[in-house]
């Protein structure tokens, strides 16, 4: 934990999850007190200990030769058993930086982030960090030690929102940097072509990798409530604009749908979750109720 609490650490976020956690939807490499399915079984690697039990570990690894001698419970460890390992990928491009009411898309994407860090490394899991606009500019390996979150936020706190986006390639280097199953999760406005993005989130798929795309979108851009003159100023490269709203407002609303059923579709064709919020909604309850969600699919599988 950072010394001083740091901004995208909301103590409200942070109680409202508490009582949930983030389950491998697939086969993972590794388990940690039976919250993860793994692909290893003792008879395919090598023994390295024992650890004592506790609940809720998977009982086929219950040594009971030990529990004769002893009268004490214990796991079986092999090589190869390694925690979760999670990756969270946050867009901090230049689009990031947008805001109308509330704080900027950053800000709110940033405390989702530091909120999912801090409740994988609880259930004693590994968290990494991938920061991102064209190219990813900080790569922070999963690791899962209580100092990691405080590297992790200031990481965070120090980026700058002043690129453009290349979300598709972001993706492809991603798929190629990270050697083991993983869980991914991508956090971005999604601000590029969605055949691009689909193609990226397909590679890290072909990986086994479980992924997770959350879409940040702020208030403005999801309702585009204007409806007198106003001046649109272009980010990424695109000029501003003056111009009476009202007429673009049916043809903007309908593209941002089109946009989003399109990316939702490739993502539930290949079994990856798709959940949009916007910036007028609480953290902690967009937040909650998507865990929740996941967390029963995954227990009724």
């Amino acid at each position: 934990m950072a010394d001083k609490q740091s901004k995208y650490l909301d103590p409200r976020v942070l109680n409202r999850v508490a009582r949930l956690n983030i389950r491998a939807r697939s086969v993972m490499e590794g388990f940690v007190s039976g919250l993860h399915k793994s692909p290893y079984h003792g008879f395919s690697v090598e023994f390295a200990q024992h650890r004592e039990y506790t609940p809720g570990d998977d009982l086929r690894f219950l040594d009971w030769k030990v529990y004769g001698r002893s009268d004490r419970l214990y796991i079986k460890q092999y090589e190869q058993e390694t925690n979760l390992r999670a990756y969270i990928l946050l867009d901090a491009s230049e689009s990031m930086d947008y805001q109308s009411e509330n704080g900027t898309k950053f800000d709110y994407a940033a405390t989702i982030a530091a909120s999912l860090a801090h409740l994988i490394m609880e259930q004693q899991d590994s968290a990494g960090l991938v920061l991102f606009d064209r190219m990813i500019t900080k790569f922070v390996q999963a690791q899962s030690s209580p100092q990691h979150l405080k590297v992790i936020v200031t990481e965070m706190e120090a980026q700058k929102t002043t690129e453009k986006t290349d979300l598709g390639a972001v993706l492809h280097d991603v798929a190629e940097r990270i050697k083991h199953r993983a869980l991914v999760i991508v956090i971005s406005d999604l601000m590029d072509k969605p055949e691009s993005i689909l193609s990226g989130l397909q590679h890290l798929k072909h990986g086994k990798h479980d992924v997770i795309v959350i879409n940040v979108l702020d208030e403005y851009e999801a309702r585009f409530p204007f409806d007198r003159m106003t001046r649109f100023d272009g980010l990424e490269g695109y000029p501003y604009l003056v111009v009476d709203p009202k007429p673009l407002r049916e043809a903007y609303l309908e593209e941002v749908q089109k946009f989003t059923n399109e990316i939702r579709r490739g993502c539930l064709a290949q079994r990856i979750d798709f959940v949009q919020v916007t910036t007028d909604q609480p953290v902690e309850v967009a937040l909650s109720a998507y865990l929740a969600r996941r967390l029963s699919r995954t227990r009724a599988r």
